[in-house]
C-alpha cells in the first residue's frame, strides 16, 4: 500500500506543477522556486509533515520535499546552534541531494553533447 500512497502523492505534485505550467506563463524555472518555496511554508505551518507520514517518497522525492528537508534541517540547526543553525541546518540536511545534482549534472554534461536551444 505504500507504494499506492506514494505514487499518487507523487503523481498529484507533478500533476499541480504540470496545471501551473500549462495554466499559466510560469516557466519551469518559476514553477521550482514556486514548489521548494512551499515545502518550506507548507512544513513551518505543520502541513507538510502529515503528507510525508501519508506519502512517503512521494512526497519527499519531489521538488517540495527539498524544501521540507531544507526547512526540516533549519530547524534542527537553530535547536542545536542557535540563530546560526539555522543556515547550517538546511545546508547539512540537503548536502547529499546537492551533492548528487552536481555530479550527476556533471556526468551527463560530459557524455552528451548539451546545446541551449535558439
Amino acid at each position: 500500500m505504500g507504494y499506492v500512497s506514494a505514487f499518487i502523492v507523487g503523481g498529484l505534485i507533478c500533476l499541480i506543477g504540470q496545471l501551473l505550467m500549462d495554466a499559466t506563463k510560469l516557466a519551469p524555472a518559476h514553477v521550482l522556486i514556486i514548489f521548494v518555496t512551499s515545502g518550506v511554508i507548507l512544513t513551518a505551518v505543520g502541513l507538510y509533515e502529515p503528507l510525508v507520514k501519508i506519502g512517503g517518497a512521494g512526497a519527499t522525492i519531489p521538488l517540495p520535499g527539498f524544501g521540507y528537508s531544507l526547512a526540516k534541517g533549519a530547524f534542527k540547526g537553530v535547536k542545536e546552534s542557535g540563530l546560526l543553525g539555522a543556515f547550517i541546518g538546511g545546508v547539512e540536511a540537503t548536502a547529499g541531494g546537492i551533492t548528487a545534482a552536481i555530479v550527476f549534472g556533471y556526468i551527463m554534461a560530459v557524455i552528451f553533447d548539451p546545446k541551449t536551444k535558439p
